[in-house]
């Protein structure tokens, strides 16, 4: 089972950490650009001909959402429909898939147009975070319909579930920092079977879950609900998303805001290393709040990781114990929001003290392990897309060498995402489409990039990278010092008021702008 991943959701009271990395031998460049952006190909293209009357003319049938296994069903102000899509964008006219939609009208008068959510993973569903989200965004909710949807293989849309509940959490005794042959192997051959679940779960599917495929399906989801432009809020992974979108659509971008911004220039590597940065810097940021000093509460925490790797500890929960997988997870899960670092002080003190059951229950939180010991499909999407997405395939080989410099960039987090270059995406059964995303959107209309200093999951340089590769005059930089995942409506009335002048006004801030 995965220990850790690389884009998240923000939600409104907490961050899910949902990340990974992805792999495949590299590709010659034939764009003229950076080596390995995306290319146009049978997987990643344009339809080769005008999408067919019966998926641009589509009439959506809104009604009531209905509670699923995973998903209450929300108020009465919700609506939920089904928009069919190609299973395949470089065949348009062949077999088509259904996506989840949901949305709430606009409450006031002026409607603006759909504002289109997407909430990072990859492998959040929109449908079950949008009503949650709504009171974050009440001034938004005004002016336009909030909709939100689960991304293909996602959720209720197609949604893949490569291992059951069983096999996950047999997986969690699997050493994600193999120190031995044997444990190295076993490390590769739990990614192998992981990957062989998803492929008999979702057959074809399975090459048609990209980013840009999805892009494509925000495009047609923009035709159906009648609106001229796209309007898009996305946060986390959903930033790649919507320079992905941009990049392909420059003309149809009306007023997109990315926040929590991934960094397009980075590869598998490049993104571990951010990461690893980002979160020793979190870490360092909770340390200094408890009076401890960084350097020697981080080795602390790396010992205990290290003990725990060969002596697991008991656990509340009958027949389960804190591997040293989990408990990396159970640390990595407070770290998302600084209201959370009092219940990292209390999961660390129980731990030293022998007692592994709160930092079990972050990591449960943290993989969607409920109480009956059901495990959600976030993280199976996640992988999924991600691997689908990035071609880098880094070998175990490969991924030794790196260690010493990942361990000196954070002792705590380096050893493990160091491995996981190789892990997540090994002998995966489809290959990815690119290194970096192609994320370019000359013309496109000003574009609001935010970036928080002290984010760890998505780090802050990642936000000049983004606005840079949108292009002049088209990244538009807002930055807020704080801490947590993301920056609006976590408490910055600056951030916030400057985020809703855009949506709701389209008044576009000084390029550069600060929120302390």
């Amino acid at each position: 089972m995965r220990g850790f991943a690389r884009w998240t959701a923000l939600l409104a009271a907490a961050g899910l950490l949902m990340t990974g990395c992805s792999g495949g031998p590299s590709g010659d460049d034939t764009s003229g650009g950076r080596t390995g952006r995306a290319q146009p190909s049978a997987r990643s293209s344009a339809a080769a001909s005008p999408l067919p009357p019966s998926l641009t003319s589509q009439r959506l049938d809104w009604g009531r959402c209905r509670a699923t296994a995973d998903f209450s069903a929300p108020g009465a102000d919700w609506q939920c429909a089904t928009l069919k899509v190609p299973l395949d964008w470089s065949k348009p006219h062949g077999k088509t898939i259904g996506l989840a939609l949901i949305r709430a009208k606009a409450r006031g008068e002026n409607r603006i147009g759909s504002l289109l959510f997407n909430f990072g993973g990859p492998g959040s569903s929109g449908v079950s975070t949008m009503p949650a989200y709504a009171a974050v965004v009440p001034l938004l909710r005004e002016r336009y319909d909030l909709v939100s949807w689960d991304p293909r293989g996602v959720g209720a849309s197609e949604g893949v579930r490569c291992l059951g509940d069983g096999e996950i959490q047999a997986a969690e005794k699997v050493d994600i920092t193999p120190d031995t042959s044997a444990e190295e192997q076993a490390y590769l051959r739990n990614a192998t079977a992981f990957g062989k679940g998803c492929k008999k779960d979702a057959g074809e599917l399975l090459a048609h879950v990209s980013t840009t495929d999805t892009a494509r399906d925000m495009d047609l989801m923009r035709q159906v609900l009648g609106d001229r432009k796209t309007h898009y809020f996305g946060i986390s992974y959903g930033t790649q998303l919507g320079g992905v979108y941009a990049h392909l659509f420059p003309r149809i971008v009306g007023r997109l805001v990315l926040d929590a911004v991934v960094d397009p220039s980075a590869d598998t590597v490049g993104h571990a290393e951010n990461q690893a940065r980002g979160f020793q810097r979190a870490l360092n940021a909770y340390l200094k709040s408890t009076g401890q000093d960084p350097g020697q509460g981080s080795r602390k925490i790396a010992d205990l990781l290290k003990r725990l790797d060969a002596n697991p500890l008991p656990t509340s929960s009958p027949r389960r114990q804190l591997t040293q997988a989990l408990a990396f997870i159970g640390i990595v899960r407070p770290l998302y929001s600084k209201e959370s670092w009092p219940t990292l002080t209390s999961a660390l003190d129980a731990a030293e003290q022998g007692d592994g059951s709160e930092l079990l229950a972050l990591a449960d939180d943290y993989n969607g392990r409920d109480p009956s010991g059901h495990y959600g499909t976030g993280t199976h999407a996640q992988r999924v897309i991600s691997c689908v997405d990035n071609k880098q395939r880094l070998t175990a080989r490969k991924a030794k060498k790196l260690l010493p410099e990942f361990e000196r960039i954070s002792p705590v987090f380096g050893p493990f995402l160091g491995w996981d270059t190789a892990g997540w995406c090994h002998d995966w059964p489809v290959s990815g489409l690119y290194e970096t995303p192609e994320v370019s959107a000359p013309g496109a209309a000003p574009i609001l990039v935010v970036g928080n200093t002290g984010d760890p999951a998505t780090p802050y340089e990642g936000t000049r990278k983004m606005a840079d590769e949108l292009g002049e005059d088209v990244g538009v930089m807002l930055t807020w010092r704080g801490q947590g995942h993301g920056a609006y409506g976590r408490g910055s009335a600056c951030v916030d008021s400057t985020v809703n002048a855009y949506l709701l006004s389209g008044s576009v801030p000084r390029n550069g702008k600060v929120c302390s």
